[in-house]
Order: structure tokens, then C-alpha cells, then sequence
């Protein structure tokens, strides 16, 4: 028996996520690759599997932990392997040279050299890998069967090779190291499938064309497994990625280090589903609908009625698309519409830019949805429960204020963040503003700056329109939607004893979700709000 420590794999750029579930405890026998925890990011989450077979000892963590790359999960009691014996017999005793062989790689006569991953001189352990070989349909990497010095390499890129081919020459570690030469050149699978690898050699055939199927992919057509080496596959499965969904950047789309792990810092940040995740949570419009007592979507031939044409939705779409659907259903809405008068305030913001307009002057252009968002981080602070989000059966308040506003981009629709707005001036707003808008049009935005939101605008500016009830970005509980302003006439009791003025009004639209806010705090905070931007030194009080 041997105690291991288990710790957590690459997981991308994420200095840390949070532990929300133990799926193991003491005492549980768990399977190599077997979920042991579930973190959890601000956009996603996944579960860690264990690189080892054997019986948990002791736990390290607990639900709500941060982790990272390299932190100990729990300590793993595991049996003795054949890897552990054939390496430390081999360490125990001399050895004379020995032949490596390429070990039973099914029915492919020859497969082709593609790399060479060692050199004479080189110290090398058993299960470690010599050489990559390819197919025209995938790639493997070919294992020793000896540790040891490597005395000659018989192989080069680009030779072709086959069962029995000699890889390499090793000057064995240990004498007792003939024994399992002689096993490996007789029957090079079992001689390797006695020892864990990255891909057993009775396994180096379902590497190829003919394969039974990977453990993350169990629907994928036979002939179609992606091209991977082992070292990838191990990855993958580790991280629980479905190479079926990734293309690969290497040579003839072959799948790298880099692709999994770009895929999960995409999963991670809330940018990529897989299909796993768009099962558990689908559009109803694009899976038929599925949720109990609704009729399956309609299923429509419409180039029968006349010409079409299709076009497949964007990236952005598709995500934002099922976003928007689960925050409708799940989430109870009740909007608020009002006016605010921004006569004074818009007459102000147009000073403000001529002003910056001279020489010398700063050069902003300062828009309404600047003084906008500082008007909501002040109601924000006087009316908490809009700065808040759900937490199970908690509600969290937030101390900070970040205020996200959606930008209109030709992929579609982006909420940049912007972070901390109560320490932030008009002017540096604007900018702020201008350069996430500008970031999003050309699909560069971080998806750092796009998290953390506390409280989301949604505005229409110039385009038009009065009303329109804009969808809450959970986890937030209410969204401001602002259209047109126009002016209109309103009644001004305390001129010469009444009297119509023209005023510039601008329509607001305050969505808000029931379970957190009631109907008088909404009415107060939409009131509050338009109180601000009637009179904007109320920012000040």
C-alpha cells in the first residue's frame, strides 16, 4: 500500500475557485478519473476527478475552500503497481542492454513516426514516452517497457514502424529487466497492459480508427475519435473535456495542451457550453421545449412558403441566448416604468462637452449614460437590497459597486463591467466606457470585464422606442432599461399659478426580481432615482 496525494489539475487562467461540493468522504474506494469535489467559478463549474484508483484516507478540503492549480484535495491509500515494482527492480540491480519494441498498435501494418521524444544519454523510466506515432486518423504516443540509459535510438520522424519495430536500445537499471524484454518481444500488449500508462498497449488500438470509445465521450460514432495523443486524452479526462467538441490547432487539426486547456478557461468563464451543459439547461426554442406540460417547439419546412435563407447564430448569440431564457423563466419579473425629468442635467452635459472641447481641455465626451450609471450607484447605496444577489436560501449585499451597461455589438449583445463606479468621477466613466464599448465591438473584451456586475443598464439611447422590459442579468436582481428622451409638456403648479413648460423627459423601465425586492422599495428606488437626475447634486448628499 502506498498514501498519494491527490491535487487539482490545470484548470486555466483562474487563480482560484470555489470548493461547492464534496462527491467523496474517508473511507470511499474511488476509481481512477472518479469526481471527488465541484468548484466552481462566477460563470461555471466542474468537477475534479482523482488521477488515482484506491481508497480515500483523508480529506483536505471542505465546501466553500478556494483551490487552485497544485492544491491538495485528499490523500489516497493505493495497492502497489506493476509500474512501481518494474521501476524499483529495475533501480535495485544491473542490467544489461535491451531491446524496446513498438507493442501491438491493431490492425495497421505501418504508422508513422512523428516525433521523437528522447536522445541518447537520456535516463528514462518505464511507461515513459519514446516516440508519438500517427495514423490518418490519430496519434499515439509509444511507451518503454525498461528503464534505464538510452544506449541507441533506432527510429527517426517520418519512419514508418509497426508491431515489433525496435524503437530504441536501453541499458536496463537493473538484470532482472530481461524479463520483462523477453515478455515485451513476444507479446508486447500484455508486457505493457501489466503496467498503468498513459494508454495501455491493449488499448493502443482504440487509440486508433477501430477504437471503443473515451470515457468523457460515451456517444461518439466509432471512426470518429478526435486526434489526440494520450498525454491530451489523459488531460482531457482529468478536466473532463469532451475533445469531440475541441478543434484542434495542431498539425492536421490534431489536439494540444493548449486547446484543453483554452477550453476550459473558456467553459470556466461562462464564454463556451458543452453540449453536457446546454443538455442540463436548454432553450426551449432550440431543443423543441422541454419543459413538462409545454408543446414541443413547432418543426416547420419553411422554404415550402417560399425562398429562405439560414444563417448559423453567432457565438455570442447562443450563449447570451441561453442566458437570457433561464433568467425569464426562473426568475419572477416585475417592472417598474416612470420619467425622469434631465432638462438641467442634459443642458449640463452639454456645457461640459463644449467646455472639453477647447484647447487644452480634457477631450471626453460625456454621455447621459455616465451621469446614468452614477445616479444608479448612488440609489444602489441607499436602497442595499438592489446591490444584492441570491445564494440559496441567503441573500448576498454587496459593499461594492460595479455597474455592467449592455453593449450593442455585430456578434450581439456584451454587459462590460464597470468596476467600483462609487470611486469613479463622470469624466473617467466616460473613457472607462468608451473603451470597453469600444473592446466589444471588436470582440476583445476579457471576460473579467464582464463579471462581477452588481446592477446592469440596458439603454436604447437614440434609437427610439418609450418602454420595453428589460431580462435581469443573474445573478443581479434588477436591471434599468432607459429609452428616447423627447421633449413634452408637464405642469408647473408653481408657475404664474400653473402652466405647461417644455421638459426633456427620459423614459425609465426598472426591472426587478420579487423574490428579493417588493413593489414599494422598487416604486421608492425608481422615484429616488429620478429625484437624482432632476437635480444631480443629490449625488453628493
Amino acid at each position: 500500500m502506498a498514501l498519494l496525494e491527490v491535487k487539482v489539475p490545470d484548470i486555466g487562467d483562474f487563480k482560484e475557485v470555489e470548493i461547492i461540493e464534496l462527491l467523496v468522504k474517508p473511507g470511499d474506494t474511488v476509481k481512477a478519473e472518479q469526481s471527488l469535489i465541484t468548484v466552481e467559478s462566477d460563470k461555471a463549474s466542474m468537477e475534479i476527478p482523482s488521477s488515482h484508483a484506491g481508497v480515500v484516507k483523508e480529506l483536505k478540503v471542505k465546501v466553500g475552500d478556494k483551490v487552485a492549480e497544485g492544491s491538495l484535495v485528499l490523500m489516497i491509500e493505493v495497492e502497489g503497481s506493476g509500474l512501481l515494482a518494474a521501476t524499483r527492480t529495475a533501480s535495485e540491480a544491473g542490467g544489461a542492454p535491451v531491446d524496446v519494441l513498438v507493442p501491438d498498435i491493431g490492425d495497421f501494418d505501418e504508422v508513422t513516426v512523428i516525433e521523437v521524444m528522447v536522445k541518447v544519454g537520456d535516463t528514462i523510466q518505464v511507461e515513459q514516452s519514446l516516440i508519438t506515432v500517427e495514423s490518418d486518423k490519430a496519434s499515439m504516443e509509444i511507451p518503454s517497457s525498461h528503464a534505464g540509459a538510452v544506449i541507441e535510438v533506432k527510429v527517426k520522424v517520418g519512419d514508418k514502424v509497426r508491431k515489433g519495430s525496435l524503437v530504441a536500445v536501453v541499458q536496463a537499471s537493473g538484470a532482472s529487466a530481461a524479463a520483462p524484454a523477453a515478455a515485451a518481444a513476444s507479446a508486447p500488449g500484455a508486457a505493457v497492459a501489466s503496467v498503468p500508462a498513459p494508454v495501455p498497449a491493449t488499448a493502443v488500438a482504440k487509440a486508433l480508427p477501430t477504437a471503443a470509445l473515451p470515457a468523457h465521450e460515451p456517444s461518439a460514432p466509432k471512426g470518429m475519435l478526435p486526434h489526440a495523443s494520450p498525454k491530451i486524452r489523459k488531460l482531457a479526462r482529468e478536466l473532463g473535456v469532451p475533445l469531440g467538441e475541441l478543434n484542434g490547432s495542431g498539425p492536421k487539426a490534431r489536439i494540444t495542451q493548449a486547446d484543453v486547456q483554452g477550453f476550459v478557461k473558456s467553459v470556466m468563464a461562462g464564454a463556451t457550453q458543452t453540449r453536457a451543459q446546454a443538455a442540463k439547461a436548454p432553450d426551449a426554442a432550440a431543443s423543441g421545449g422541454t419543459f413538462p406540460g409545454l408543446l414541443a417547439w413547432p418543426k416547420v419546412d419553411f422554404s415550402k412558403f417560399g425562398p429562405v435563407e439560414r444563417k448559423g447564430m453567432s457565438r455570442i448569440k447562443k450563449i447570451s441566448g441561453a442566458n437570457l431564457h433561464r433568467n425569464w423563466v426562473l426568475i419572477p419579473h416585475v417592472t417598474n416604468h416612470d420619467d425622469a425629468d434631465i432638462t438641467d442635467l442634459e443642458a449640463f452635459r452639454v456645457s461640459t462637452n463644449k467646455e472639453n472641447e477647447r484647447p487644452g481641455a480634457a477631450g471626453i465626451k460625456v454621455t447621459m449614460l455616465a451621469f446614468l450609471i452614477k445616479a444608479c450607484m448612488a440609489a444602489l447605496k441607499k436602497f442595499p437590497e438592489f446591490n444584492a444577489s441570491i445564494d440559496g436560501d441567503q441573500i448576498v449585499f454587496k459593499q461594492y459597486f460595479h455597474i455592467g451597461f449592455a453593449a450593442d455589438t455585430p456578434n450581439g449583445l456584451m454587459v462590460p463591467v464597470i468596476k467600483d463606479a462609487d470611486k469613479k468621477g463622470i469624466f473617467q466613466i466616460s473613457q472607462e466606457m468608451g473603451e470597453l464599448a469600444k473592446k466589444a465591438r471588436d470582440g476583445k473584451l476579457s471576460p473579467a470585464e464582464m463579471s462581477g456586475g452588481c446592477f446592469s443598464i440596458s439603454s436604447l439611447g437614440g434609437i427610439g422606442g418609450r418602454y420595453f422590459t428589460p431580462i435581469i442579468n443573474a445573478p443581479e436582481v434588477a436591471i434599468l432599461g432607459v429609452c428616447k428622451s423627447s421633449m413634452e409638456p408637464v405642469w408647473d403648479a408653481n408657475l404664474n399659478g400653473g402652466a405647461f413648460q417644455p421638459r426633456l423627459m427620459l423614459p425609465l423601465s426598472l426591472s426587478w426580481d420579487h423574490r428579493v425586492i417588493d413593489g414599494a422599495a422598487a416604486a421608492r428606488f425608481n422615484a429616488y432615482l429620478g429625484q437624482i437626475l432632476g437635480d444631480f447634486r443629490h449625488v453628493l448628499l
